[in-house]
């Protein structure tokens, strides 16, 4: 055997490359490892499905979250998106994502509870223009709908909301007689007689109106009042779900960068605003007592605000 110190040396040195080889390796496959985890090769992204065949609700929703995922593709990877194949309830879906269940994510209204038990990305959806409600009436109730200026005046009404929605705790908290039940039975209330109004966004009511004026022809929308709330809409994730949160928070900062989020607002949104003449409307405004701290409510670019 050659011990002389060339071949000592020789032999440390090629112990030495392929201890870096297989250290190299070692820390390549770690880096793997974690990027598989946090950044998955497909995203799949499950989204909440629709109650019925006429709802068409969320359709804007559905197209931001897509451009959200979009935006951010070459940033952190291919998606897939879908919804899941059962409709449920709005506290169900809060359930199931907090369980870590699909969905995986969800958009739905924010209080202080729901913000403690899941991840809320901070951007309102729809520019919080679900703060302002127009409802749903009985043509025939119109009349005396006029008569109705203040909160007090309303509270004499009884409004519908769905089963589980948010909405319930701020009107019952001003004092306002709510009526629940599954979202298509609350048109059929209405028809019926069996109460007064069934607010709406201003984006919902007029294609939901239209949706079923052939169906229930008694149905019409309130021109007299407005009433306003501060109502933030957020997507919310699974509180571990960090990557998801992330990417879709960097998704939508795009988007209101570049124009898109404010291009699909319009689109979708404009022709109802200009059809609310929400100037000539008479406004009750309530409390929302759900309303967490840290609702960005200073940060101009994120809301709509009538003129």
């Amino acid at each position: 055997m050659d011990n002389s110190p060339s071949a000592v040396y020789c032999k440390q040195t090629l112990v030495c490359h392929w201890t870096r080889v297989a250290m190299s390796r070692w820390w390549m496959l770690l880096v793997f490892l974690w990027c598989s985890d946090v950044f998955p090769a497909e995203w799949d992204v499950v989204y909440p499905a629709d109650e019925s065949p006429l709802d068409t609700r969320f359709e804007d929703l559905k197209e931001i979250l897509r451009t959200a995922l979009e935006i951010t593709e070459e940033d952190f990877g291919p998606f897939d998106m879908r919804s899941v194949e059962i409709p449920m309830t709005s506290l169900r879906y809060s359930q199931e994502l907090q369980s870590g269940r699909f969905p995986n994510v969800i958009w739905t209204s924010t209080s202080r509870a729901r913000e403690r038990n899941l991840r809320p990305i901070r951007i309102p959806l729809r520019k919080g223009l679900l703060s302002y409600r127009v409802s749903i009436i009985r043509s025939d109730t119109q009349a005396r709908l006029r008569q109705v200026t203040t909160l007090e005046d309303l509270k004499s009404l009884s409004l519908v909301q769905g089963t589980g929605w948010g909405d319930v705790r701020v009107y019952e908290s001003n004092g306002l007689t709510v009526l629940t039940s599954g979202y298509e039975s609350l048109f059929r209330m209405i028809q019926a007689g069996r109460a007064d109004l069934f607010p709406r966004g201003i984006g919902e009511v007029f294609p939901e109106w239209e949706a079923r004026r052939e169906a229930m022809p008694s149905l019409a929308i309130d021109e007299h009042l407005l009433l306003y709330y501060p109502w933030p809409y957020y997507f919310f994730v699974n509180k571990e779900n960090d990557a998801l949160a992330e990417r879709l928070e960097t998704g939508l900062m795009r988007m209101i960068e570049d124009g898109s989020f404010d291009e699909i607002f319009w689109r979708y949104n404009g022709e109802s605003i200009r059809r609310a003449n929400l100037d000539d409307r008479q406004v009750i405004q309530l409390d929302n007592p759900l309303l967490p701290a840290e609702t960005p409510l200073d940060d101009e670019k994120l809301w709509f605000r009538p003129q």
